[in-house]
């Protein structure tokens, strides 16, 4: 039998995790429910699902400060988190998907949209093998030869420096923690002597035509960096 998909639900609304719950259990997904931000968290401490379903207003901690939360734990990081909320403005969401949400559904939603969502965050959250190459614009990594260019051009990179692109590389288009970099990359010697923002820096020195306004790796305030994807 395949194992379930699992999802832990965070809002305030009972009546809204019940029917949630169980629509979503008759199509194989299991329901945890957390009424706060706080039980939420030690929901993700016990057991870490495979996505998160997130309301934007919550009492106490709310929903940007819990995604906040979720993308600075490296344990937590690449899990995916859909946001609702019954906010429909446009800032709203923005800031939703600046903080790491990966998807944002206005309440009231219909039960089988959410459902049509989760399933397309989780195929593209599904680990995938890592091709020989990756490109985006003109910028392109040899991951087996460990070799990067820029419009054709190598650009030379120190070992820790590659590992750090290669990592965005592999995640393309997921924000990534500060945290979760530093955790995935230890054992370099470069690790210690400076942070990550400082190799960051020097990447981008390296691989942007302008390194104020990157055209590669992106800043996402207060949760970590990306890699853009080829389609964006």
């Amino acid at each position: 039998m395949a194992q379930r998909t699992t999802a832990l639900l965070i809002d305030d609304d009972a009546r809204l995790g019940t029917l949630v719950s169980e629509y979503l259990g008759k199509h194989e997904i299991e329901v945890s429910t957390a009424g706060d931000g706080t039980r939420g968290l030690a929901a993700l401490r016990k057991s870490v699902p495979d996505l998160v379903l997130l309301d934007l207003m919550l009492p106490g901690m709310d929903g940007l400060e819990i995604c906040k939360k979720i993308r600075g734990t490296s344990e937590w990081a690449g899990v995916p988190i859909i946001m609702l909320t019954a906010k429909g403005e446009d800032v709203d969401k923005v800031v939703g998907l600046e903080m790491g949400a990966d998807d944002y559904l206005a309440k009231p939603f219909n039960p089988r949209e959410l459902l049509a969502r989760i399933r397309a965050l989780l195929r593209r959250a599904s680990p995938m093998p890592t091709p020989p190459r990756f490109r985006v614009g003109k910028l392109e990594l040899d991951f087996a030869a460990r070799e990067v260019s820029i419009n054709g051009k190598r650009s030379t990179l120190t070992n820790y420096e590659f590992e750090l692109l290669a990592t965005l590389a592999r995640a393309a288009g997921r924000v990534l923690s500060r945290e979760h970099l530093l955790d995935t990359l230890k054992g370099h010697a470069e690790a210690f002597d400076r942070s990550i923002d400082v190799h960051i820096g020097k990447l981008r020195a390296k691989l942007e035509v302008d390194p104020r306004e990157p055209r590669y790796i992106k800043t996402v305030r207060g949760v970590g960096y990306m890699l853009v994807r080829e389609s964006e």
